[in-house]
């Protein structure tokens, strides 16, 4: 009877013995990969770079590779329309300073993932370091990708990415792709790095004709992390593929790189980009009048471009971030205007005013005065109340619950309903001063959107004010995010900025009241208002802003109903 509990004992003990060697193996694998074989693939490397340099080099010598004349200069190349087909490489070739696409990553981690997964790729970095480039990308793809909706990889690349891309465009290589559209070349992209991340921005802003790019493998409408069977694309080979044995492409675009250098040895005209024009210059930054596109609409609560620095710096502030913005709320809500505005200033938050002069305030007391803004976020209300002394009434066509409850002055919705809102606003400027935004939502960039001309027709009494703001890390507007949170990632940042520039008031000859009509009043304002900002005036709607950056047209259904939300 006691030789059976002592059978078991000794079965139970073998199988934890097993379950540790296994686990001890696989332990041994994981270094392996990720270590002796990463080596390994780095000495190859070095070994085939070597070698490649000495067959393409007279001297048989191997000085730094970045010192050998192989091809000319990319300024050398001059096209012609007997050309019919241009390869380049998106990294190192037409973005500036590229050489490491983690930034794009991150952007993609922190805006279609979460927080926590752009925290698990800062601290894969380290890792990223010691790995070699493909293992690095597969690892970067991994962390970035699994579990990640197809959907929100298309939201990121067609609302967020086109911005830091344009940002970082190489002005030089840029005019050479769009000379060669202009002659009919056809122009190609191979890349490594994912095509999802950048297939978007390479065809609707560069107009080219195809991009070729490492596919990821997904199932279900998510991606799984990992890249597809064919791997992770080799350029020249790729190259070969697409244009078969008996055709090469006639130029080829790339970096000092080896693979770049394998990717243009197979085009009958090779060029490089050296690395003082990879770098951001005055002669290599795009400027925002020559983009391809106006950059009007754009998504993602980062501001800055993140890199491992930028972002490990981001993580750090965000705990104080949350704190400060806490802070920076209470003091708007419970303190006096010109208290809140010194504490607020003592925090941080910079307000600059203009054009505070009160000699058109109302004297007859009958009506109100229409406070017409610029929309910036949803915070313009408020700064005009600190800035004007006094309490506002602000009308919004939808406010979250959040917002509303932490609103230290009244606010009213609107149906878009134009004879009820009419009516509505009208009732409330025979109460007091009301703030209205007529563009509707909010814009980023210097652009101003269609105005309304729905508030020309409730009053003379009309005083135009531009409001302009200034972030450095986060954005406190969204399209596709928590619109709840826009207040507090705005008062998240180290140094937010606020300038308020207070018009004069529209005399009569210039309203309703002196024979012009309400889109004349609302035009007129619009340019008075682009022209104090510096800003340029378009026919723009909050249609077209979330048909482009969340695919829809900014409303949602809420139980058979349907209802707009405003930005």
């Amino acid at each position: 009877m006691s030789f059976i509990p002592y059978l078991h004992l000794k079965t139970h003990t073998h199988t934890q013995m097993d379950f540790l060697m296994f686990f001890l193996k696989l332990a041994e694998w994981l270094v392996y990969q990720l270590l002796a074989n990463s080596c390994y693939r780095a000495a190859m490397k070095v070994k085939n770079h070597g070698f490649f340099l000495l067959r393409n080099h007279p001297s048989h010598k191997s000085p730094p590779h970045d010192q050998l004349p192989l091809f000319p200069t990319f300024t050398k190349c001059s096209l012609n329309k007997d050309q019919e087909t241009l390869v380049c490489d998106i990294q190192n070739t037409l973005l500036l300073n590229s050489r490491s696409f983690f930034p794009y990553f991150m952007l993609v981690a922190f805006e279609g993932g979460s927080i926590l997964r752009a925290f698990l790729l800062l601290l894969s970095y380290p890792l990223l370091l010691v790995l070699d480039h493909e293992l690095g990308l597969k690892l970067m793809i991994f962390i970035t990708f699994c579990g990640l909706k197809i959907k929100d990889m298309k939201n990121v690349g067609r609302a967020v990415m086109p911005k830091f891309y344009l940002e970082n465009l190489n002005l030089q290589v840029y005019e050479l792709l769009a000379s060669a559209t202009s002659c009919g070349i056809k122009v190609l992209i191979f890349t490594r790095v994912p095509r999802v991340m950048v297939e978007g921005f390479c065809k609707e802003y560069l107009n080219v004709d195809d991009v070729m790019g490492t596919e990821l493998h997904s199932f279900g409408g998510y991606f799984s992390g990992f890249v597809s069977s064919a791997g992770v694309l080799h350029k020249h080979k790729a190259v070969k593929e697409w244009f078969g044995n008996e055709k090469q492409p006639d130029v080829g675009i790339g970096s000092y790189g080896l693979h770049d250098q394998l990717l243009i040895s197979q085009c009958k005209e090779g060029y490089v980009v050296s690395k003082e024009d990879g770098k951001r210059s005055a002669r290599t930054i795009m400027p925002r009048d020559k983009y391809p596109k106006p950059l009007v609409f754009h998504d993602g609560r980062l501001a800055f471009f993140p890199t491992p620095l930028a972002t490990l710096c981001m993580f750090l502030w965000f705990p104080l971030g949350v704190l400060l913005a806490i802070i920076r709320l209470c003091v708007g809500i419970f303190l006096p205007y010109p208290m809140s505005r010194i504490l607020g200033g003592l925090t941080g938050v910079n307000i600059t005013i203009e054009g505070c002069d009160y000699s058109w305030e109302n004297k007859n007391k009958q009506t109100g005065v229409l406070f017409v803004c610029t929309h910036r976020t949803l915070l313009d209300p408020v700064f005009l109340t600190m800035t004007i002394g006094k309490p506002l009434t602000a009308v919004t066509y939808s406010l979250s619950k959040m917002s509303e409850m932490i609103s230290p002055i009244k606010t009213v919705r609107l149906t878009r309903d134009r004879k009820q809102d009419g009516e509505t606003m009208h009732k409330l400027l025979s109460e007091g001063d009301l703030v209205v935004c007529p563009e509707g939502t909010t814009c980023r960039e210097p652009y101003l959107l269609r105005f309304s001309s729905l508030f020309a027709e409730l009053t003379d009494e009309i005083v135009p004010v531009a409001m302009n703001t200034h972030v450095t890390m986060f954005y406190g507007t969204t399209a596709s995010g928590l619109k709840c949170l826009d207040p507090i990632y705005f008062l998240m940042n180290p140094r937010p900025s606020y300038h308020v520039k207070v018009l004069g008031k529209l005399t009569k000859e210039l309203t309703c009241a002196g024979g012009k009509s309400s889109h004349d009043v609302a035009n007129y304002i619009q340019k008075k208002l682009g022209d104090a900002l510096g800003f340029e005036c378009t026919n723009l709607t909050r249609k077209d802003k979330y048909l482009m950056l969340a695919g829809n047209q900014g409303i949602v259904e809420d139980h058979g109903k349907s209802k707009k939300i405003i930005s």
